[in-house]
């Protein structure tokens, strides 16, 4: 006993414990201190082991006092008195061992020592602290077993109804499945038909940019052909300035100055035709500008379209995306279902084998408190008979008391043979008492016999 692996409790302890967690009602308040030391009461002792076993067991308390009867076993009713203690010595010699405690004797049951019955009620209150921390782990378990099937059926539900909404999105009824094409074919020849206004649009740009520049370049020259008219006319002011007797020289400049004014205005001339020329190129452009614009306002609402269309594509590709997370999380949860559904097999499976074996233990049980009530009812009847014999022959005593009595009166010569009847009934009686002693003095030993036995 010096190399348990539990802790001895003190006395106040113990009794704390086993009123609150083992005993109900008035025997937790009749449960002191004096029960247990300095001597401890065999009865209280033994109420708290029955109280334990019943606990732990399931037991009715009536089993314990059922005498397990044979055939062959004369006067059953002697056993009555032994068979609570037997059988409990019996149950605690095999429950004991599971709390570290292998020397339990018929003795402390009897008679039980302070010292022993505090280490065999400290090992049993070890052995229920682990029962309640082990049963409050496994209602733990329990109860996130459930939550966890809970989540995966309402992740089932959800991954089915998106897979429904997907096969929603993604089908398309026969109704629409005309307009769909239709939709399809007109948006192909859209996208043609816009591809190819670009390219024309492009080359629209490109010649209005080629126009502008040569614009650009026209006006620099006539503002430089102004600009050489004003140096001309301010080079003619001086040389009017300067013409002093030369009629000739004058003339020949005049004619140069004339020849270079038709050649300004002929230059000038066809700077208006080639500004004429432009600005209808410019008024051409503005309606080109105007019709690409239109063109313009038809790709946006295309681009609009094709944006909502994207739009429909990233949801249903997000759509996808979720799916297959689901379907992850979905075999993640089919694995987790398969292994959770491996340890409920095996825990069923140690269920089921503890249900047969309760179910055999209970089948002997019943048998075998069958086979008891059967030889309880034949000692019943055959204490009936022995009453009725009992009856019959006090019946039988008072016949002849009265018999004996109207003998008496009747005739007093008779006197003599009743009372040689009388010395014969009381030398049976005699043998008989004789006989009763010598069986019960036989019966003493046989119990002595079976007692030192256990």
């Amino acid at each position: 006993m010096t190399e348990n692996t539990f802790p001895i409790y003190k006395v106040d302890a113990i009794v704390n414990f086993y009123r609150t967690d083992v005993l109900t009602a008035q025997e937790a308040s009749h449960l002191t201190k004096a029960d247990l030391t300095p001597s401890p009461k065999p009865e209280s002792v033994q109420r708290l082991y029955m109280r334990v076993l019943q606990m732990l067991y399931r037991f009715r308390p009536e089993c314990n006092y059922m005498v397990p009867l044979m055939e062959n076993i004369q006067y059953p009713a002697f056993h009555e008195v032994t068979t609570a203690i037997m059988r409990l010595y019996l149950r605690m010699r095999q429950f004991l061992p599971m709390c570290y405690v292998y020397d339990f004797s018929l003795n402390d049951l009897l008679a039980p020592k302070p010292k022993k019955t505090m280490v065999v009620l400290s090992g049993i209150m070890n052995f229920l602290h682990f029962r309640k921390l082990r049963m409050e782990r496994s209602l733990e378990h329990v109860a996130r077993f459930r939550a966890d099937m809970d989540k995966f059926q309402a992740c089932t539900r959800g991954i089915k109804d998106a897979e429904k909404k997907i096969d929603i999105l993604t089908t398309i009824p026969p109704e629409q499945q005309a307009e769909d094409r239709e939709l399809s074919a007109a948006l192909a020849e859209l996208q043609s038909s816009i591809t190819h206004e670009y390219q024309e649009a492009n080359v629209m740009n490109d010649t209005l940019a080629e126009w502008k520049t040569e614009i650009a370049e026209r006006t620099q020259k006539v503002a430089q052909s102004k600009v050489d008219v004003s140096n001309l006319k301010e080079t003619i002011g001086k040389l009017k300035s300067q013409i002093v007797e030369s009629p000739e020289e004058l003339k020949n400049q005049m004619e140069k100055m004339r020849e270079n004014l038709r050649i300004i205005k002929t230059s000038i001339k066809d700077a208006d035709e080639q500004l004429v020329e432009f600005q209808n190129k410019v008024q051409g452009v503005k309606q080109s500008e105007g019709e690409i614009q239109l063109m313009y306002g038809l790709l946006e609402d295309l681009q609009s379209g094709l944006h909502s269309t994207k739009q429909r594509m990233e949801e249903l590709q997000v759509l996808s995306a979720q799916h297959e997370k689901q379907k992850k999380d979905l075999r993640n949860c089919g694995t987790e279902e398969v292994q959770m559904k491996r340890t409920l097999g095996i825990k069923l499976d140690k269920v089921s084998k503890h249900c047969i074996r309760r179910q055999k233990k209970k089948e002997s049980t019943e048998q075998h408190v069958q086979d008891v009530l059967g030889q309880w009812d034949q000692v019943h009847q055959k204490r009936e008979e022995m009453a009725t014999q009992i009856q019959e022959i006090s019946r039988e005593t008072q016949q002849l008391k009265m018999k004996m009595q109207s003998l008496k009166d009747i005739c007093s010569n008779g006197t003599e043979k009743a009372q040689v009847l009388y010395d014969g009934v009381l030398a049976s009686l005699d043998k008989l008492n004789k006989m009763v002693e010598k069986r019960m003095l036989d019966v003493i030993t046989d119990m002595e016999k079976v007692s030192a036995n256990f």
